[in-house]
């Protein structure tokens, strides 16, 4: 196969996620020259194959004994891995800040405030141009080797708008999360604002949610106390949600030990964990979902992964893409600045970008590559995972799944 016609072959099952179409016929996935499954038994495989029939791996073995099927890739020596699976993104917005990146770049510090001028934005847009925003923001997700995502509303912040917000997201994605409890808008008196998220604004978004958030940070006059935060968790818990956490982002909080003590599926930021805080961890259940893209747009200390694993803690990473304290939704940015900042080794990072991830949303078909999983798999123009981190910036990854998550 020549080389054109091969980048051919590659970007067919890409653009048939793009589509959302379902796989169809048998197929098979030959010449990896790094196959990692993070299968504890398969585990990283040189010179192999991954067969899939529809939208389900049949077998995975060396090229050399790969099975007669309907359609045949060739990856001409290029390493594969699972999908990347990011499982905490706010894609439903409109406009930009820019500018408070750009101040931020100067010496101010975030402190959640600047949310309101993206809920403004995104309440003046209307369905058709938000649709078409997210749709050009799943795109470029996909170009960079993500297959899976999550997506918050949060940026609506009334009934009507957060409702609107998660009906778009669930056109895309199965990983919705209702975060009405983003921030308390100004002009707002906390208990009744409190008393939305957990009524009526709760019951509007959940027929269209699978998880709830919430933003703990007791230090931020914008975000939820520990008691506000928990009222939010359990009123979301008795709709039938799961629960997510957004804390210990800001400073030391309530929000890593709450999250553990209700079993919430993820805890995400953790930028500033106590001894008692990974210890509740080591624990419980709960994922920690770490965000280096975060730390890199505001300036702030990153995480410590190392700490984290070292501990037994399980790990996850996500983009957090959203327009205020990360415009980046690249996967491969995030393993890079995880092994660069925060002590991972390349193959620790990009476990918690998929395998991790996957069980940060409970999920059990993703982020291994395995007979009876989701053929969700992503090609680098590389040899070796390695190189994900080896070469940042470079846009090396790309989806070879065919099916839309």
């Amino acid at each position: 196969m020549t080389e054109s016609a091969r980048d051919s072959a590659l970007a067919h099952p890409a653009e048939r996620v793009r589509r959302g179409e379902p796989a169809r016929g048998s197929w098979v996935v030959t010449g990896i020259a790094e196959l990692t499954t993070h299968d504890p038994e398969l585990g990283t495989l040189p010179d192999a194959a991954v067969a899939a029939e529809g939208d389900t791996i049949t077998w995975i073995g060396p090229t050399a004994r790969a099975p007669a099927v309907d359609h045949r890739i060739d990856v001409g020596g290029r390493a594969v891995v699972p999908g990347f699976v990011d499982s905490h993104t706010h894609l439903v917005f409109a406009g930009d800040r820019a500018a408070e990146f750009a101040a931020r770049m100067r010496g101010e510090r975030y402190d959640g405030g600047g949310i309101a001028s993206t809920v403004a934005a995104t309440r003046a847009a209307d369905d058709a141009v938000l649709r078409e925003l997210l749709a050009t923001r799943i795109a470029e997700l996909r170009a960079q080797g993500t297959t899976t995502v999550e997506i918050k509303s949060g940026y609506g912040l009334t009934v009507a708008d957060e409702e609107r917000a998660l009906r778009l997201a669930a056109e895309v994605t199965a990983e919705t999360t209702f975060l009405g409890a983003h921030v308390v808008p100004a002009g707002t008196f906390r208990d009744e604002y409190l008393a939305l998220v957990t009524g009526p604004m709760l019951a509007a978004g959940a027929p269209y949610a699978r998880w709830i958030d919430v933003f703990c940070e007791p230090g931020s006059p914008h975000a939820f106390d520990g008691d506000e935060a928990r009222a939010v968790l359990e009123a979301g818990r008795a709709a039938g949600l799961g629960l997510r956490v957004h804390g210990n982002q800001l400073g030391p909080g309530p929000g890593v030990g709450l999250a553990v003590e209700l079993g919430a599926a993820s805890v995400d930021h953790c930028t500033y964990l106590t001894d008692q805080d990974v210890d509740a961890l080591v624990c419980g259940d709960t994922v920690a979902t770490l965000l280096p893209g975060v730390e890199f747009s505001t300036r702030s200390p990153y995480p410590d992964a190392r700490r984290l694993r070292d501990a037994g803690v399980p790990l996850a990473l996500a983009t957090d893409c959203n327009p205020g304290t990360c415009a980046s939704s690249s996967m491969p940015l995030m393993i890079a600045l995880a092994v660069r900042e925060m002590g991972l080794t390349p193959a620790e990072a990009l476990h918690a970008a998929t395998a991790g991830a996957a069980r940060a949303l409970r999920r059990d078909d993703i982020g291994v590559l395995a007979p009876g999983r989701r053929a969700d798999l992503t090609v680098l123009d590389a040899p070796s995972h390695v190189h994900l981190a080896y070469r940042p910036g470079v846009p090396l990854a790309r989806a070879l799944d065919f099916r839309a998550s």
